[in-house]
């Protein structure tokens, strides 16, 4: 059963339950309210009769009395006569006379007739009597069977309304969610451009709709950033393979002395070296672009990393000059600390420095350590030949290089890949560049507040 069809069935189920709930209240009520009416007018009816009969001396009212109920009867007599004989006499139960000695009044009904006694104590002669008046309560019988109709009638009438207003109601709510579904239906991935329907007001499908265009948007980007990297990859592996093969065909076309072969290995050998890094590097650049719940992640103090990082990247190259800047460290160090995988930490940072000292002909580099009360940050200031404004927003894309770095060597990957360890880490990285004037790049990660 679709939810449509249930959402109708449910508010149908509490339609007919909060009818009939109503139905059996107003009945109730009314069919109480008239039967305690009708017994406040026996009671009066049995007071007149007392009043007439035993307090003035007259006889009972004759049957046209004006006053009188429908199928009236009436009868008093003495506490000292036998109340079975009288109960038998006038075809009641005895106890219901008794009940009347003793509480002064008593109800009793019987064959439609419902009856009254009280107790009456005379003021003549001092004796107590039991007035007994009886009749049919006609208007209850026909008010109820009246009622009765009308709340069916009532109830037939509601439950189709209910039934219109239910199907009405479920159809303008489930509206919005069929066509969403109708165009989810037509979004694949030769049309992820399409987006679903949505609405200025701010309610729970709207919601899901937008939250829903969102994905899409990041379903978008990676179909195209992941069509632009296997387009790139290939762009990029296929040129050392074509030297390796050029090379290797070459110098099969015929006879040649050592040297040549020996020049011919070389140029496939760096080829290969080429082809080794370049397949090395995007490695690393697919394993971090992974959600990093695989990744081993220890408390660690960033200037610790820092520390570390200079030294490792000045022993692997000695024209490396880095100068760590501590001016800029918290009284707390707390807050130096952060959560996260130490290696991949280490591997992007050493992107950084390496690529600053690299592109400002190892001059001197400065990495800055400071921290907010929120996050620690790292700022890495070079002097060297910066990065042409109009590139900055290409700078994350794998395999893209600025168009003043023809001259050195590089592959356009470390960047991106130092993007990747960094958003696995919840941080983020801020770039600043001015052409011939250096680069500013800020690393941002959150403090750990757990030991």
């Amino acid at each position: 059963m679709k939810n449509k069809s249930k959402s109708i069935l449910l508010l149908m189920s509490v339609f007919v339950l909060l009818i009939l709930l109503i139905s059996m209240i107003v009945y109730i009520s009314v069919s109480r309210y008239l039967e305690k009416d009708f017994n406040h007018l026996l009671e009066l009816r049995a007071k007149s009769i007392a009043n007439w009969n035993i307090d003035q001396g007259k006889k009972i009212e004759p049957d046209n009395a004006s006053d009188k109920l429908f199928h009236e009867q009436d009868f008093y007599f003495s506490t000292n006569q036998n109340m079975q004989v009288i109960a038998d006499s006038i075809h009641v139960d005895v106890r219901f006379l008794e009940e009347a000695a003793q509480k002064k009044i008593a109800y009793y009904s019987k064959g439609g007739i419902k009856y009254i006694a009280i107790l009456h104590q005379s003021q003549q002669n001092k004796q107590s009597y039991i007035i007994v008046a009886g009749a049919e309560n006609y208007l209850e019988g026909n008010l109820n069977i009246f009622l009765f109709q009308l709340l069916i009638y009532t109830f037939v009438i509601a439950l189709l309304l209910a039934l219109c207003f239910s199907f009405v109601l479920s159809k303008y709510l489930f509206s919005p969610i069929v066509k969403i579904t109708e165009r989810a239906k037509q979004i694949s991935s030769e049309n992820l451009h399409l987006r679903l329907p949505t609405k200025i007001v701010n309610d729970e499908v709207n919601e899901l709709a937008n939250t829903f265009n969102q994905m899409l948007n990041r379903i978008e980007t990676a179909f195209e950033i992941q069509n632009n990297f296997v387009s790139n990859a290939s762009h990029e592996l296929r040129t050392p393979l074509t030297t390796i093969i050029g090379e290797a065909d070459l110098a099969l076309t015929k006879e040649r002395t050592v040297e040549e072969y020996q020049e011919t290995i070389r140029v496939i050998l760096e080829a290969a070296e080429n082809l080794d890094s370049k397949t090395r590097a995007l490695l690393s650049l697919a394993q971090t672009g992974f959600n990093g719940t695989a990744q081993k992640e220890d408390v660690l103090r960033i200037d610790q990393l820092v520390w570390d990082t200079k030294e490792i990247v000045e022993k692997l190259d000695k024209r490396h000059s880095i100068t760590v800047n501590v001016s800029l460290l918290p009284e707390n160090p707390k807050k130096l600390k952060v959560k996260g995988n130490y290696q991949l930490l280490q591997l992007a940072l050493s992107n950084i420095i390496t690529n600053a000292s690299k592109y400002s002909n190892y001059q001197e580099v400065t990495v800055s350590i400071g921290a907010s009360d929120k996050s620690v940050y790292l700022l890495i200031n070079d002097s060297g030949i910066g990065i042409p404004t109009q590139e900055l927003k290409f700078i994350y894309d794998p395999f893209f290089r600025a168009s003043n770095t023809t001259s050195y060597e590089g592959f356009g990957i470390g960047l991106p890949l130092t993007k990747n360890i960094i958003d696995l880490h919840k941080g983020e990285i801020l770039v600043k560049s001015a052409e011939n004037q250096g680069t500013i790049v800020q690393i941002n990660l959150p403090i750990c507040t757990k030991e």
